[in-house]
């Protein structure tokens, strides 16, 4: 199995997703919305919206899942290598290296340009804060928090459970990512339906996370003492291992307040040097580099020693 994953990663890291075409995560997120709709109605009371959240979850496992068992079955009764092909490319459909490293690469290149306005507008299809008002440092802080954490949702962690569960592992991952993203929140709208969510994606990210930080402590060269220190000052189980890794790697200070619809968030510092600035950007991309490249080195070790 590592062989075939390494495969999807290249392929995910080469080509990406085209643009063109609808992403299955985008049916995914259909059905989150519906299921919503239908469901997290505020007449009902909040023990009754909670338990519809753990269905939804059932629902999403089942079907993911099930995509996924049926995706191999097919794969199994064909011949070798096209079988193989279609099970690398529907895992590479489950990464996102190449579309991460994109979007913020299209963040970097104006806010190196000193086009504030546009670096805004491209650090908002990544984040859910306010952007109106950011400087510099508020964009690369934003863009590196973003890309460290992703590195965990869009890249370690689907592959961990590719390799770990073939590809009802991965697309369970990543309905069970999906719903936490959209309704996996604390607010009183959501905190009840979104509930089994968000403490889903909490235990399916709990490994990957700290293999996320690794590889980026390890791509820096550096990192490591900040993120034992400071990790577990975020108030997500894991977000603050990778996010604490990149500020030591770079050797900048990530997290600190932010806004949410208006609304001033504090969260805690992670490392104690200056913010970023945009030449920090690509040194983050750089690091991130190197974690993917030590990452597809752990699935080829991982090939050899898988037994057949």
């Amino acid at each position: 199995m590592p062989w075939i994953v390494a495969g999807a990663f290249l392929v995910e890291g080469a080509i990406g997703w085209p643009r063109r075409l609808s992403h299955p995560v985008v049916w995914v997120g259909g059905l989150i919305a519906m299921l919503e709709r239908r469901w997290n109605r505020q007449a009902r009371l909040e023990p009754a919206r909670r338990r519809l959240g753990v269905v939804t979850v059932l629902i999403l496992v089942f079907l993911a899942g099930g995509a996924g068992w049926g995706v191999e079955r097919l794969a199994a009764a064909a011949a070798l290598w096209p079988g193989v092909l279609l099970v690398v490319v529907c895992g590479a459909t489950g990464l996102a290296a190449r579309s991460l490293f994109d979007h913020v690469r299209a963040i970097a290149r104006p806010l190196t340009a000193g086009d504030l306005p546009q670096a805004r507008h491209a650090v908002s299809m990544i984040v859910g804060r306010d952007v109106d008002a950011m400087d510099e440092g508020d964009v690369a802080r934003a863009a590196l928090e973003s890309l460290a954490e992703s590195f965990c949702d869009g890249v370690v962690a689907p592959v961990f459970w590719f390799v770990i569960g073939g590809l009802p592992g991965l697309f369970v991952y990543k309905a069970v990512n999906t719903a936490d993203s959209m309704i996996g929140h604390m607010e009183p709208r959501w905190r009840a339906f979104g509930w089994a969510a968000a403490r889903a994606d909490d235990l399916m990210n709990w490994i990957p996370a700290r293999i996320a930080g690794a590889l980026i402590a390890l791509g820096g060269g550096q990192g490591w003492r900040v993120m034992w220190r400071d990790a577990r000052k975020h108030a997500s189980p894991n977000a603050g291992w990778p996010e604490a890794a990149m500020a030591g790697a770079l050797r900048v200070r990530l997290g600190g307040p932010v806004r949410y619809d208006g609304v001033p968030t504090q969260r805690p510092d992670f490392g104690e040097w200056a913010p970023p600035r945009a030449h920090d950007l690509h040194r983050g991309l750089r690091v991130y580099g190197v974690a993917c490249a030590l990452l597809m080195l752990l699935l080829i070790a991982g090939g050899f020693a898988w037994p057949f």
